[in-house]
């Protein structure tokens, strides 16, 4: 390492650790750990251009390791990002550039929100399949236009948790071999050294997933460094985790190497005294001198070169195949639908059908004509009508495919359907049982906060699939996930409404949507006497009016039970009852719209309200008001064919009757 060399390395150390102290709270040790590692990468291997960090041929980097933020601004900022040292110096406060935990949309240059351990480099895996897959549809012999890495730092916390285990395992089967793994060797966690709860051969794991195995000895030595990210560059069959061993707080002459150091920042005399060690030029907090400035001021060059040399290879790439560039320019660069996108979704109206069974027409009709759409199931294709015919498996032997086989891993599979997304150029979806999306609840929520249009399809979704008993019997689910911020809840009640949920979803650009749908048939509703299924674009809507004026009761329902607010409604009318129909099938949208409509479709005047849905009752009270009943199960299911359960469990059309009546009793 040159003295300059270090000069630049030892800034980054003293920015992280005196923005961590400055604020009093943060990760300080990592930062100074990998810092060496952050310099060589980001000024002689990274792919990338700070003054246009959304390049569309831009290495990927992802900070798996989110806590160590400090590392990834520090790294922005001396590159050339829009990252100024005051943002720097406001590190983890209110309407600052540098949020505790990295969140792209938030901050130039960063590409993926961590934090959660393991949520990067699943994310990783993402980008890199999206790489492939549309470097197999884009390029074309003389004309390379889609060529980069992606790069993941992560920590021995990702690595123990779980998801790191489901990604890796698929991402060696994938054979993604421009996908590489930068492993901080540090063995500290939080409570102390890893061996307290870890003594993982992670070298020896990862071979046997299938990854290219590289060890570095010493996190200070850039020499060895370069020499293992050059030899993962050229490997191009399998994907490379390079061993970094590293010292936590490297430079602290009282905390380095120990767990003090993780969590919490070094303290006034330690700042001071680890500049002294390292002989840094100033004592000043967040200096930078010149000459390091001068060093780092390469990695903008380098960039802007490769910048425009891409450029012009893709002006040539236009001439020779303006097709191709105009699908490249509206799919990659400005992430557009077709003009076309929806002509294909089949006309389903007075169809009896599964709702997961019109799901799967629809979204055959949209792949048709959205080459871009590209997911798969964790192995329930079959179940979850996710396939799409004459795609192709998605595999390392196949990667234009377009059904992705994530297996039984449904958490990877989210954060991976959220790298794809975060790349850019494909638009995911991926499917399983309602009930397991628990399993990836965690990258759902990511996908929110991202804002990334990501479509999940969760079929099974009630007591009605029937015999396959309480474990597999959503019952929390449905409501649990309408908690979840910025998420696009839909469920269906009939073939036509699957159609323009199916529309809702994929129009959607500014965050995630799932669709709920059932393993039994539903009745197709006659829309000659009631209201189109458009409504669903608002969320709610008056399904059936009541008649002879205006409603005495209001039968409020989702999905499959919509038929039975009918039933009922039938029979309360017979009765003299007045009753309306209000299908609600997405909160997400319904809460959305103005007060007039909300009050035009739930009339403040009218008390009387029933909800029917195959799960949670908690939350209804929302639209049905306190004194409202919910018909539904706040207990777990139990195993026979799913007409014994509904009528069993009281979730039926005397159900909603008889509620109805109590309730004008008592009014």
């Amino acid at each position: 390492m040159t003295d300059l060399d270090r000069l630049c390395v030892d800034a980054v150390r003293v920015l992280s650790m005196d923005a961590v102290q400055a604020a009093n709270s943060g990760h300080p040790g990592t930062p100074m750990a990998l810092a060496p590692a952050g310099y060589s990468l980001f000024t002689r291997h990274l792919k990338h251009d700070p003054a246009d960090p959304s390049w569309p041929d831009r290495d990927r980097f992802v900070l798996s390791v989110g806590h160590a933020s400090m590392l990834l601004y520090s790294l922005l900022h001396l590159s050339g990002y829009e990252v100024s040292l005051d943002d720097i110096r406001n590190f983890r406060q209110w309407g600052s550039a540098t949020p505790g935990h990295p969140e792209v949309g938030h901050t130039p240059g960063v590409e993926t929100t961590t934090g959660p351990l393991g949520a990067g480099v699943s994310n990783s895996v993402g980008m890199a399949l999206a790489e492939r897959w549309l470097a197999a549809r884009f390029n074309r012999p003389g004309h390379t236009v889609v060529d980069h890495h992606t790069i993941a730092f992560c920590s021995d916390g990702d690595l123990m948790e779980g998801i790191s285990h489901e990604a890796a395992a698929l991402a060696g089967h994938q054979g993604l071999g421009k996908l590489i793994w930068v492993f901080d060797d540090n063995s500290i966690t939080i409570e102390g050294r890893t061996d307290l709860a870890s003594s993982t051969d992670q070298g020896a794991r990862f071979a046997a997933y299938g990854w290219h195995v590289l060890e570095v000895d010493d996190g200070n030595d850039l020499a060895a460094f370069d020499g293992a990210m050059d030899a993962a560059k050229a490997e191009t069959g399998r994907p490379t985790l390079i061993v970094l061993k590293t010292v936590i707080a490297w430079g602290s002459p009282n905390k380095a190497d120990t767990s003090g150091a993780h969590g919490s920042p070094l303290g006034a005399d330690e700042v001071e005294a680890t500049k002294r060690n390292l002989g840094y030029p100033s004592l000043e907090p967040f200096h930078v001198p010149d000459e390091a400035r001068a060093g780092w001021q390469v990695a903008g060059e380098r960039g802007g070169a490769l910048r425009a040399e891409w450029t012009t290879r893709f002006a040539a790439y236009r001439e020779a195949h303006p097709e191709l560039a105009a699908e490249f320019e509206r799919s990659v660069v400005r992430r557009a639908l077709p003009d076309d996108w929806d002509a294909e979704i089949p006309d389903l109206a007075g169809k009896d059908d599964a709702t997961r069974s019109s799901s799967g027409k629809v979204l055959n009709g949209l792949a048709r004509r959205i080459p871009e759409l590209v997911g798969g199931s964790a192995d329930l294709g079959g179940s979850n009508k996710t396939d799409i015919a004459d795609g192709g498996s998605l595999l390392a032997g196949r990667p234009d495919g377009r059904v992705v086989h994530f297996g039984i891993r449904e958490h990877a599979m989210g954060g991976i359907l959220n790298g794809m997304a975060l790349h850019g150029g494909v638009r995911p979806f991926g499917g399983t049982f309602l009930i397991f999306s628990d399993y990836m609840r965690p990258a759902i929520r990511l996908a929110a906060l991202m804002e990334q249009p990501v479509t999940y399809v969760f079929t099974h979704d009630s007591i009605g699939l029937g015999e396959d008993g309480p474990t597999h019997q959503p019952v929390e689910q449905l409501m649990a996930l309408r908690l979840i911020p910025n998420l696009m809840d839909l469920r269906p009640a009939d073939p036509e409404e699957v159609a323009v949920a199916w529309r809702m979803a994929v129009k959607r650009t500014d965050g995630p949507a799932f669709l709920a749908l059932t393993r039994q048939k539903v009745p197709a509703l006659d829309r000659s006497t009631l209201a189109s299924a458009r409504g669903l674009e608002r969320g709610g809507y008056v399904l059936a009016e009541a008649d002879g004026g205006e409603p005495e009761a209001i039968l409020l329902a989702s999905g499959s039970e919509v038929a039975l607010a009918l039933e009922a409604r039938g029979r309360l009318q017979k009765q003299g009852v007045p009753t309306r129909v209000v299908s609600l099938p997405s909160w997400f949208l319904f809460q959305r719209q103005d007060g007039a409509y909300r009050n035009q479709v739930l009339p403040p005047s009218v008390s009387v309200r029933v909800s029917l849905e195959a799960g949670a009752t908690g939350g209804w009270a929302r639209w049905v008001g306190a004194e409202g009943v919910s018909v539904g199960i706040d207990h777990f299911g139990a195993s026979a064919p799913y007409d014994e359960l509904y009528r069993r469990f009281g979730i039926t059309a005397e159900a909603a009757v008889g509620a109805v009546l109590r309730l004008r009793g008592r009014a």
